[in-house]
């Protein structure tokens, strides 16, 4: 029988999550100058970032710490050991298709990849402008005599000098409303592709509206106070502000419950890949059944120990084990079972 799971706290997530909220907190401090460039307007998105932080590190470690994710984490870190230069010159690329490009999607949907594509660069954008000010590490100062020429400093580091009436002003100043407006197209792709796919509506879960019901809320008030300052002369302003900051905190704390936790837990699949690779030079396991390859001997193996950790038992009466089965032999032995529950087919 599968084991029960536990509903006490982990200590060592909590160990963790404490620690990354000591060096968010001590980021904030040091990188605002001691609190000098720090906005007490947003506090509560600091308050939304510390609890994100604590949730998201503690659901990590003890997601890295399940059993068939920490048989894939050793076996994807021994993989990448045991060829490092050649591995570490394929990194970049596994980056950009696993991570940037996300390829793997587009082989299944162009419309799925598109609207991944983006969300994810919307988000990217969006976390850039926002995480930096809200910690206080990037702020703008004016330069000279001209109210309209800006410098961006990086904690008290001066960097690049703009004129907010040029192009390059006006895209800084707007990033966070193209960032709204690229995730604002993802979603409705996705909305699009869930109300209209009819394989997306069998696998429907709720949690998959309440993620998009979520992006869907900060972007479309961050746009409404961009609509507010610039065509209506900040009426409503005051109340658009107190909306869109409530739907970032809560946003921000739905991170680690909620469906967008994949985003932290997507490179891991880096290991995975090399761990795939090593399977592919390895050892083959065959079948118990034909005598055929069909699978990684090592993947086999491995596959036998996570099952046996989290208590399930393939163990097959008079010798062997269920999983050295290929998939070909396996759905011939569920046809099998079910003629001979039923009486047969004939």
């Amino acid at each position: 029988m599968p084991q029960a799971t536990s509903t006490r706290l982990d200590r060592r997530g909590l160990t963790w999550g404490g620690v990354a909220v000591a060096l968010l907190l001590a980021l904030t401090v040091l990188g605002s100058d001691r609190l000098v460039w720090f906005d007490a307007a947003l506090v509560g998105y600091l308050f939304g970032l510390v609890f994100a932080a604590f949730g998201i590190v503690y659901r990590y470690s003890v997601w890295l710490r399940r059993p068939p994710t920490a048989m894939l984490n050793r076996r994807g870190w021994d993989a990448f050991r045991s060829g490092r230069l050649h591995n570490l010159a394929a990194l970049p690329a596994l980056v950009g298709t696993q991570l940037l490009a996300q390829t793997f999607i587009r082989r299944r949907s162009r419309a799925r990849w598109l609207a991944h594509q983006l969300v994810f660069w919307g988000c990217v954008l969006a976390g850039l402008v926002t995480i930096p000010l809200t910690l206080g590490l990037l702020h703008f100062q004016s330069v000279g005599q001209q109210a309209s020429h800006y410098r961006v400093y990086l904690s008290k580091v001066g960097t690049v000098s703009f004129d907010a009436e040029s192009i390059p002003g006006w895209l800084i100043f707007h990033a966070l409303d193209i960032a709204a407006v690229l995730v604002l197209a993802g979603v409705f792709i996705f909305l699009r592709r869930r109300l209209r796919d009819p394989g997306a509506l069998t696998v429907e879960r709720s949690g998959d509206f309440l993620a998009l019901a979520g992006l869907f809320a900060v972007s479309i008030t961050g746009l409404a106070l961009t609509v507010s300052s610039t065509w209506l002369q900040g009426r409503y302003y005051s109340a658009l502000n107190t909306v869109h900051a409530l739907t970032v905190v809560l946003g921000l704390m739905y991170i680690p419950f909620g469906k967008l936790f994949h985003i932290f837990q997507r490179p891991a699949n880096l290991g995975v890949q090399y761990y795939k690779r090593a399977n592919e030079e390895g050892e083959q396991a065959t079948c118990r059944r034909c005598g055929d390859a069909f699978a990684s001997l090592r993947q086999v193996t491995d596959l036998k120990d996570v099952l046996d950790q989290i208590g399930f038992e393939y163990g097959i009466d008079g010798g062997g084990n269920y999983q050295d089965t290929c998939p070909a032999c396996r759905r011939r032995e569920v046809a099998l079972a079910q003629s001979l529950r039923v009486g047969g087919f004939g």
